[in-house]
């Protein structure tokens, strides 16, 4: 229970709270009236030093001590003390470090205690005046009010400190919030360029060594082409995969992507796999379009066909694009075979979506009557013709 009133502050702190509280008891434990015991006083002082030693320790228990120190003093019929400045730093550490029970506390507390001094004032000036109590009963309106000034200015410097502190932790954790969706961010783009390129290539390998292996037996030429084809495809693939390693490792630029130029020699690149590739391009690509857009292009045209290499069923693969001012819309049918890969569980699929989402389109999958259809619609912003 204890435990759990306790802040962690640090040794330090801690310690120099106890020797600015000490310095306090020596500094107020023997200024009073002379008419007072000194050892009552001291006492006083000795309690409420106790309080500011604790008072970033655990605010509640601060207020606690200097209430039973003013409860004290008030039973011993003691007048004002130096002593009791301790419960402005009190009221400040119940609003600045406090729970916020404690912090309400504190200024519930501002509010009686300000009440408190000024009807303890009025009753020792009539029991030790021979005033009547009418006189006494009117100076306790200013009293209360200069009193809850003090008190509560305490108090709310301490809300003040504390609104300040929070802004603070709120602006550090929203910086880190977005610093972990920015590199969460980049992880995912490097995941899906890594999926892109390590699949694509190794769809083409596969595909070339099985196409070595038969031409070998027949026509040694052939073999030799498909070798080369394999060799050209994985050195680009080595590196692509050592860039996209290096982004990961030393969080370097983006590496230079691919753009309209290198759809054609994709094209060939899988035709070479052996893939029947009928391609419809009209209008023309149009280099003026986004990178981005660009880039989601190519990876979805990649994908689909890695697709249609792995898991088709050896037919023709339809593609479709029209590159208008405004959008580029894209198509890619094939057959799919007995070996179809699952939609839910694709990950080529959500990386497709993924691309064409990040570039402000759309992507469709579609798998009926043994053929299945991606259809991706991408809108970008052209410049005005001229």
């Amino acid at each position: 229970m204890l435990r759990s009133l306790l802040r962690p502050i640090g040794r330090l702190r801690l310690g120099i709270d106890i020797v600015l509280a000490s310095l306090f008891f020596l500094m107020t434990a023997f200024l009073g009236d002379p008419s007072t015991d000194m050892a009552l006083i001291a006492l006083v002082a000795l309690i409420m030093s106790a309080a500011l030693a604790v008072r970033r320790l655990s605010p509640s228990i601060a207020l606690a001590i200097a209430w039973a120190g003013s409860l004290l003093q008030i039973t011993l019929i003691m007048p004002p003390l130096a002593s009791n400045m301790a419960i402005f730093g009190v009221l400040y550490v119940t609003a600045a470090y406090g729970s916020r029970r404690t912090m309400w506390a504190g200024l519930i507390s501002a509010g009686v205690g300000a009440a408190t001094i000024a009807v303890y004032l009025v009753v020792i000036d009539w029991l030790f005046s021979e005033s009547s109590v009418g006189p006494a009963i009117v100076v306790a309106y200013p009293i209360f009010l200069a009193a809850l000034f003090g008190l509560a200015l305490s108090w709310t410097v301490g809300a003040l400190v504390r609104s300040v502190r929070r802004a603070r932790e709120t602006g550090e954790a929203q910086r880190i919030a977005e610093a972990e969706a920015r590199a969460e961010h980049e992880r995912g783009r490097i995941a899906r360029d890594m999926h892109d390129v390590v699949a694509h290539s190794l769809a083409v390998v596969v595909a070339q060594a099985n196409g070595a292996r038969y031409a070998a037996k027949q026509d040694p030429n052939l073999a030799i082409d498909a070798l080369g084809t394999i060799s050209q495809t994985a050195s680009a693939a080595l590196a692509d995969v050592r860039m996209l390693l290096a982004q990961l490792r030393h969080r370097e630029a983006e590496g230079p992507q691919p753009t309209v130029a290198d759809i054609e020699p994709l094209f060939a690149q899988v035709r070479q796999a052996g893939v029947d590739l009928v391609v419809d391009i009209d209008p023309a690509p149009r280099e003026d379009a986004p990178a981005a857009v660009q880039l989601a292009v190519y990876r979805i045209l990649q994908e689909a066909l890695t697709n249609a290499l792995r898991h088709g069923d050896g037919g023709a693969v339809d593609v479709a694009m029209a590159w208008l001012p405004g959008s580029v819309s894209l198509m890619i049918r094939n057959g799919t075979g007995a070996r179809r890969e699952p939609e839910h569980d694709g990950h080529g699929i959500i990386g497709m979506r993924e691309r064409a989402q990040l570039a402000g389109g759309s992507l469709q999958v579609e798998h009926a009557d043994g053929r299945f259809t991606v259809r991706a619609d991408i809108p970008w912003e052209a410049p005005n013709d001229r």
